[in-house]
């Protein structure tokens, strides 16, 4: 399991100096069902705007 989370998304209420993610789970979906090819098929569904 990775240590560090990191996020670039910083209007996201999760989001720490260094451009980690501060969040106690990370939830992320496909978009396209159970699988994903890509990244760009993916959400992070943890996103909370702040």
């Amino acid at each position: 399991m990775a240590k560090d989370v990191l996020c670039e998304v910083e209007n996201c209420h999760f989001w720490a100096k260094g451009n980690l993610c501060s969040a106690n789970q990370i939830y992320v979906v496909s978009n396209t069902g159970k699988k994903a090819e890509t990244e760009q098929e993916t959400d992070c569904q943890t996103f909370k705007q702040k």
